[in-house]
């Protein structure tokens, strides 16, 4: 470039040195400030990093859905022990239940444990949890759990202490609905006003009239064994309704609330039944399948697809990030040539 300079210098005839030296001194600077532009690691070193960040973005698909296969890996084992704890459990004998079960600590160790009790059923105070479907010979019907609570028996040493809540199984809707006429037409008897209050008298004959009727039923009741399992609240789903007491509408069992419903504490224990001997004569409420216990929403089989899924998930984005890579490659060489 100097020798470009000095030839154009020497074509202006009429250039003084000064002229020529302010060329030089410019044409020196160019010169300078070229080499330093193609020396200066700042330019090429930022897009390589631009360059090496983007290829990173292309893999993490991939590294993400390998970890998600990976996890269902380890939620696979814990779904398997868990099961297996679960069967081991419901395969000992049935424990004789004892009113000694109060703490919460003590109920946790009966989880999953066979109790045998008895009692005689309060179904007055019965509630109807659902709707909840079952398949028989392939047709669905639907239907409610009935939750009974089981109340002592006196004068019976192998009776409840306590009065406990009980699972009774699966019944049909006509149940519910006569359930709710019965409660209705009861309602509506001790809202009728009795003999003596149209006389004008008390009507404290209603009170001792009633009471005696109550003690030759209970004297007379036969107990009742129940074989269940010690059950918790259920925790429904973002889709299931909230319960409305007021109304007598249960979707989920809900111990507590249920408890309260029905006139008793809020740590009242809950039982499923899971009693087999179930009498052909009267197959309603059918009680709990045993077998329903040891499953789950999400068995181990369907972790092992979510597995699989995850990790073909993987490998495929993975394969789509090489190909993207290597034709991004391929046309900066052929640039290049």
């Amino acid at each position: 470039m100097l020798t470009h300079l000095r030839r154009a210098a020497a074509a202006c005839g009429g250039a003084t040195s000064d002229h020529f030296l302010a060329l030089r001194q410019f044409s020196s600077a160019v010169v300078a400030v070229s080499s330093v532009s193609d020396s200066d690691p700042t330019l090429p070193s930022s897009s390589d990093s631009q360059r090496k960040a983007s290829r990173w973005l292309l893999f993490l698909p991939g590294a993400i859905t390998f970890g998600l296969g990976t996890w269902q890996i380890g939620r696979r084992e814990e779904k398997i022990k868990m099961l297996e704890y679960r069967e081991k459990r419901l395969q000992m004998e049935p424990l004789k239940f004892s009113s000694a079960y109060s703490s919460d600590e003590e109920l946790d160790s009966l989880e999953f444990r066979k109790v045998v009790c008895k009692g005689y059923f309060d179904d007055k105070k019965s509630v109807y949890v659902g709707p909840r479907s079952r398949s028989i010979s392939g047709v669905t019907e639907n239907g409610y759990y009935i939750i009974t609570p089981l109340m002592p028996v006196p004068n019976c040493p192998d009776s409840v202490s306590i009065p406990i809540l009980v699972n009774r199984g699966w019944v049909p809707r006509s149940w519910k609905d006569k359930f709710l006429e019965a409660s209705q037409d009861e309602d509506l008897e001790d809202a009728l006003p009795s003999p003596s209050h149209v006389d004008g008298s008390k009507s404290w004959w209603r009170f001792w009239s009633k009471k005696p009727v109550i003690e030759d039923q209970v004297a007379s009741v036969t107990p009742i064994e129940v074989v269940g399992v010690v059950r918790g609240s259920e925790k429904p789903s973002i889709f299931v309704p909230a319960n409305d007491p007021g109304s007598s509408q249960w979707f989920y069992v809900d111990v507590p609330g249920i408890a309260r419903a029905c006139g008793l504490p809020e740590n009242t224990i809950y039982f499923e039944d899971t009693n087999e001997n179930v009498n052909p004569s009267n197959p309603y409420p059918v009680p709990k399948d045993v077998n329903t216990l040891i499953r789950s929403s999400v068995m181990p089989r369907d972790h092992l697809n979510y597995t699989l899924t995850w990790y073909s998930l993987s490998a495929a984005v993975t394969f789509m990030a090489f190909k993207r890579l290597r034709q991004k490659n391929k046309r900066r060489w052929q640039s290049r040539r």
